[in-house]
């Protein structure tokens, strides 16, 4: 990786200067949309204490899931967490920190933090626990609570396709909370399906440029289908 090429080759020089303790927000809504080799990174490099800022914990065995089984998450900033059976168990013995927060809210978090905003008021949450120990203030005849927004140590993101210098397209409902996450972290890392040269992508189709984006690496994807029913 050298000037404007943000494409690295490796997942080691993808994630270099991740350690423990560190807060990582992660793109992607359920399985879909999710930086599957960067989370395998993360597990196998060991790191701890993690506080990870995404949409859900995946599930058992897949998605930040990987991470509950050496217990190297100690909070979870989450909208959703019911589809993992050993987030259930680690949150109930009091193992896993969780902080449950609305899905615009969270978005709103990581799009405000990558905006340079330090906080917003918002009228989701109030009236309920969410809203503990939070300023509240009435707009317009309506109550809204003070969310600080969330800036995270590295972002890990999945896209559709990248160009060297990081402008990222995403795909259908995969882009999902990918695009704010891209923007909130001080290193962004972007994991893609093809990488192609600059100046390919018409500009007018890009999601996401390329001033986000840190370092970019070309991986492969199982693309899990989260819940199959078959017809008998």
């Amino acid at each position: 990786m050298s000037g404007f090429n943000k494409v690295v080759t490796s997942y080691d020089e993808a994630l270099e200067g991740l350690s423990d303790n560190m807060t990582v927000i992660v793109g992607g809504f359920g399985l879909c949309g999710i930086p599957e080799g960067l989370i395998g990174k993360m597990k196998s490099l060991g790191v701890t204490g993690l506080t990870c800022v995404s949409n859900n914990a995946g599930v058992d065995g897949f998605g930040l899931g990987l991470l509950l089984e050496d217990k190297q998450i100690k909070k979870m900033i989450a909208s959703y967490v019911g589809e993992n059976a050993l987030f259930e168990q680690q949150l109930l013995s009091g193992e896993l920190e969780v902080e449950l927060t609305p899905q615009g809210t969270l978005a709103e978090k990581m799009r405000a933090g990558g905006a340079g905003i330090p906080a917003f008021f918002t009228p989701a949450g109030y009236g309920t626990p969410v809203a503990d120990g939070k300023e509240a203030r009435e707009f317009d005849g309506k109550m809204h609570i003070l969310e600080s927004s969330i800036v995270g140590d590295f972002a890990l993101v999945k896209a559709w396709k990248s160009d060297t210098m990081g402008n990222l397209v995403f795909r259908k409902t995969a882009r999902n909370f990918n695009p704010m996450a891209a923007t909130a972290g001080k290193v962004t890392v972007v994991e893609v399906e093809e990488i192609v040269a600059a100046g390919e992508l018409d500009p007018n189709e890009i999601h996401t440029p390329g001033i986000y984006v840190n370092r970019v690496i070309k991986g492969s994807f199982e693309k899990r289908i989260e819940q199959l029913t078959l017809k008998k």
